[in-house]
This record gives C-alpha cells, sequence and structure tokens, in this order.
C-alpha cells in the first residue's frame, strides 16, 4: 500500500533524461554559426534553465541582447524536430511508474517546460495517457518555485497536497512543494549546477537514483526490488 494519495515529478532530469536531445540541438545550432561543439557535461549541466539557459551557455546571450530572440527560437525550432530522439526515462523510473499504476496511485508531472513541448514530448515517450494531470507554466499565474502549480496537480487529480510526494532536481521544485507541504524528494541524479549543494534545499528525502522511490512511496519495496 502506497504512504501518498499521489506521486509528482518534475519533468527533465527527474523523469526524463532531456539532456541527449539538448546536447544534440545546442552543438548542432553552433555548428551553424561555425561555432565549435560544446562538451555534453556543461551542457547536462544546465538544461533545467530551459532554452534561455542554453542559449546563454551556447551564444553567451541573456534575455534583451541583440540576437537573443533569433538564437531563442531557432533553438526551439530544433528542439521541437528533435524532441524525443534520444531522451529515455531516468534509470529505475519505468519500474517505478509501473508500480504505481499497478497499485493504482496517480501520477502527474510538474514543469517549468512550456506545455506545447511537454505534451508533445510526452506523447512521443508514451506517457501522456498514463499521466493523471500535466501542469506546465501556461497553466498557472505563478511558475514554481510558488507552489501553486504543485497545487493545481493535486487539485486536477482529486488528493490534499499533504498526501502528496513532489520529486525534482531543483532548488525551486523543492521549494515549491515544501510551500504547498508536500513531501519533497530532491533528485541529486538529475542537471544539479557545478556549485550546487542539495543538502541546502532542505528535501525531505535526497535520492541518487530512480530507485530509491521505491523505499518512500511504499511501506514495503516491491518483491523484485529485493535482489
Amino acid at each position: 500500500m502506497s504512504r501518498f494519495s499521489a506521486i509528482l515529478f518534475d519533468l527533465d532530469g527527474t523523469l526524463l533524461d532531456t539532456a541527449p536531445d539538448f546536447i544534440w540541438c545546442l552543438n548542432t545550432q553552433r555548428a551553424r554559426h561555425s561555432l565549435p561543439q560544446l562538451d555534453e557535461h556543461s551542457i547536462r549541466r544546465v538544461v533545467s534553465n530551459g532554452a534561455r539557459g542554453l542559449v546563454q551557455l551556447g551564444f553567451g546571450l541573456r534575455p534583451g541582447d541583440r540576437g537573443y530572440d533569433d538564437r531563442h527560437a531557432e533553438l526551439l525550432e530544433l528542439y521541437i524536430s528533435h524532441i524525443a530522439v534520444h531522451t529515455r526515462l531516468f534509470p529505475g523510473l519505468a519500474e517505478v511508474l509501473a508500480h504505481l499504476e499497478a497499485k493504482q496511485v496517480p501520477w502527474g508531472i510538474v514543469t517549468n517546460k512550456a506545455s506545447q513541448y511537454t505534451l508533445k514530448l510526452l506523447e512521443d515517450m508514451d506517457l501522456l495517457k498514463r499521466c493523471a494531470s500535466v501542469v506546465c507554466p501556461d497553466h498557472v499565474a505563478n511558475t514554481k518555485p510558488d507552489p501553486e502549480p504543485v497545487l493545481l496537480a493535486a487539485e486536477q487529480i482529486g488528493v490534499a497536497p499533504e498526501t502528496c510526494l513532489y520529486a525534482g532536481d531543483h532548488r525551486r521544485d523543492i521549494e515549491s512543494g515544501l510551500a504547498a507541504g508536500m513531501t519533497t524528494v530532491a533528485a541529486r541524479y538529475g542537471y544539479l549546477g557545478a556549485d550546487e549543494n542539495v543538502a541546502d534545499w532542505n528535501a525531505h528525502h535526497i535520492i541518487d537514483h530512480g530507485r530509491e522511490l521505491f523505499h518512500l512511496i511504499d511501506t514495503h519495496r516491491p518483491e523484485t526490488d529485493s535482489a
């Protein structure tokens, strides 16, 4: 029996490893502009900051800078055409989702990724029809770290926020979940910045692998996890 009424996930860096597709997109874009390839690790570290962070890394441009809008639009055009080529569930999470569904525990996604990209990605990954809620920034007035997105997800599923677990790989995820009264899990396997110390986020739990969620979401581990 699950200890929680619902399990919520951040998307990029927590549920899905989307970095390989972003790495391809950014380096393809840089090649178009006669720039050398960036190493994969440096790109992975900024994926949680979205296209804005990638354009800053790849071209040194911030919103408001001359040329930023063109590079931003170009990157997103590449991404929508290459959105789920190399993206995969993080290790262990396919089993976690299957276990939740077998126990009839609803799960959902709360992300700062725009719905245009989130919904296509989930559909291409055959996950859209499986999740009970998908909350994107264009669904709310206030994005994470405000609690509004995770509270909306709980409302859509029909459960009390304090009975939910929310897992994320960014400080804003944990702050959002804590403000909503949820149990929070920091995914240390995700896209952490170079100077990030996950312990400083004050999450209830820290995990280094997706399968560690089993002992948090259940009163007992599934038999397949005992080996």
